[in-house]
């Protein structure tokens, strides 16, 4: 009964507020900061009673949901940022806006994302998966009257959209190698190359939905979504989606061999290459978006070098670090009208309670210690160093680039204050942020040696190789490097600070010869790419079917519809002649008869 109200909650909540419209505008932020607050209560108690549910669908195929280890951190981590976001949105949204609207497909949305993490089978999944789509689409497309916002929710629907396209692979061929009841735990029994298939669908489906390489773009478009979408969205929800599913099924990635090295590659390289764009961004919101690709790079590591613990330990600091950054930059929006880094120089100063727990957010996303993300992502570093030293390697360079993008942002926020004006900032809208800096300052303690054999032991899965603390003080010197290093040349170029202290350190050229100017340079190469080949990849295939449109409608259209008509005519014309035969003469009737025996003898001897 606890699954079914924690499933059922937040579905019916949402559906009755979508249903309403604007009549239930004036009730919808408490109606859904109620509902949520309830759903995060059922989910702790469903993490400890750990219920099992399944019913039937077809024959030997059935619907099955239940917590484990895995899923009882997922649902509760779930439930606690979907509280958080939507008592941030009760604050944010006027009574103009359609909040009804938005409360009710936050809570659908939130609803289908704790199906994907209780679903047993892929059948339980595939439903989840689709209304998940379906209600990112519409939240970030929210503003649909504008029509770029609309046509960022239908990039971010159509890329992950064919990305899902695996998943429905994988159920094929999870049926077609005698999977049976398409069950999640029994994937690497599919027999044959079909567990090679299996494996190829989940994995496309996963990276899409993970914004990672090379679909990644599409999570920069989401940003045109409420900061309380982007939140959630980026936190613990459609995003964490694809670095669960692979964490979920990474027995079926390690008993097919290639799909574990090809995911933990994915991850690394998108890790290193996004976090060099996010040093390249002047936009604090595609800062952060750049950012989550590049932090669930490291979840997708884990899955692939086995570090199911570390992986879940790192999507937990994560789900905390981003819920609060969004939810700050999406404050500073309210505030000062604006997102651009430019025009945010000084806004912590301006802010102090918001400037100090939006600091602690920025720190934990670089890996600084102690923070939360300083250790999760070391756990992940060491799992990686186990499998391939290549990896590791990889995975400290993007360690240094997290620490360059938060440091560039901090010390833009911290300059000195600029005057202009500010809109007072309600305290329903801060309230969840310090609780959130809390949790982003602590989590981390799960990814500690001797913690992380407890949390190990948790999830259910096997322990892995634990960070030593010489690879964590290794990990926090790179990442304070980084930060340090692109605080000081941001600070410089402000012409506004002291005497930066990477000039005291005597490091500012060899930082901006070996961080700053490669950063820049790779994310000017990417944007081109991009705007050269990808985009002209897209416009040379929408050409390509438009022709070939063009040509079906002259050729195959034109001769089925005369094919259609020639038809059509000749039935007119037997139609006319069929009463010729009827002249109600008996010994015409005979006549006719001999002659269709005749026929049907000849026909005889023919054939």
């Amino acid at each position: 009964m606890t699954l079914w109200l924690l499933i059922a909650l937040p579905f019916l909540a949402g559906a009755v507020l979508l249903v309403a419209g604007h009549q239930a505008d004036r009730v919808a932020p408490w109606a859904g900061t109620v509902t949520a607050a309830v759903t995060a209560v059922l989910a702790v108690v469903a993490a400890v009673v750990r219920p099992q549910v399944s019913l039937p669908l077809l024959a030997d195929l059935r619907v099955g949901l239940g917590v484990d280890g895995l899923s009882a951190v997922m649902v509760v981590t779930v439930a606690v940022v979907l509280l958080a976001v939507l008592v941030f949105a009760a604050g944010e949204f006027g009574a103009e806006e359609a909040r009804a609207r938005f409360h009710g497909l936050m809570l659908v949305f939130a609803g289908a994302m704790l199906v994907t993490v209780t679903a047993r089978d892929l059948t339980a999944l595939l439903m989840a998966w689709e209304v998940m789509g379906a209600c990112s689409y519409a939240l970030i497309g929210f503003w649909w009257r504008d029509e770029h916002r609309a046509a960022s929710g239908a990039v971010a629907f159509l890329t992950t959209r064919s990305a899902d396209l695996g998943l429905y692979l994988a159920a094929g061929a999870a049926l077609a190698g005698g999977v049976a009841g398409l069950d999640l735990a029994g994937l690497p029994e599919a027999t044959g190359g079909w567990r090679d298939a299996v494996a190829a669908g989940l994995v496309l489906a996963a990276v899409g939905k993970s914004a990672q390489l090379p679909f990644s773009f599409w999570l920069s478009r989401a940003m045109d979504g409420p900061s309380p979408v982007s939140a959630l969205l980026h936190s613990a929800t459609m995003v964490a989606a694809g670095a669960y599913l692979l964490l979920r099924v990474e027995p079926l990635l390690a008993a097919t061999g290639w799909a574990a090295t090809a995911v933990a590659w994915v991850g690394v390289l998108t890790a290193l290459v996004l976090g060099a764009v996010a040093v390249a961004q002047r936009d604090l919101k595609q800062v952060l978006a750049a950012s989550t690709c590049s932090q669930i790079g490291f979840m997708v590591l884990a899955a692939g070098t086995g570090g199911v613990a570390a992986g879940t330990g790192q999507l937990v600091a994560h789900a905390a670090t981003k819920s609060l950054l969004f939810l700050g930059a999406g404050a500073w929006l309210v505030a000062l009208d604006t997102k651009d880094l430019a025009r945010l120089a000084g806004a912590a100063r301006r802010f102090p309670l918001l400037g100090a727990v939006f600091t602690i957010g920025a720190l934990s996303l670089a890996g600084i210690p102690p923070l939360s993300i300083w250790v999760t992502k070391d756990a992940v570093l060491a799992s990686a160093l186990a499998g391939s030293p290549a990896l590791y390697v990889a995975g400290l360079a993007a360690a240094l680039l997290s620490g360059a993008y938060v440091g560039r942002v901090l010390a833009v926020l911290w300059l000195p204050a600029e005057s202009g004006a500010i809109r007072p900032l309600n305290s329903r809208l801060l309230g969840p942020l310090p609780v959130l800096a809390l949790a982003a300052a602590l989590l981390g303690v799960i990814g500690l040696p001797g913690p992380a054999r407890w949390f190990a032991s948790l999830l259910g899965v096997a322990e892995v190789p634990e960070a030593t603390w010489l690879e964590l003080v290794a990990s926090a010197l790179i990442a304070i490097a980084g930060a340090v290093v692109a605080a000081s040349w941001t600070r410089r170029r402000s012409l506004v600070a002291q005497r930066p202290l990477a000039g005291w350190l005597g490091l500012e050229r060899l930082a901006r010869l070996l961080v700053v100017t490669p950063a820049l340079r790779l994310a000017d190469g990417l944007a081109r790419f991009d705007d050269r080949v990808v985009d002209g990849g897209v416009r040379v295939a929408a050409a390509t079917t438009g022709a070939l449109g063009r040509l079906i409608n002259l050729r195959v259209e034109w001769s089925i519809e005369g094919a259609v008509r020639g038809l059509a005519g000749a039935a007119r014309s037997l139609g006319r002649q069929a009463p010729r035969p009827q002249t109600g003469q008996l010994h015409h009737y005979y006549a006719q008869a001999a002659v269709g025996l005749g026929v049907l003898v000849l026909l005889l001897i023919v054939l």
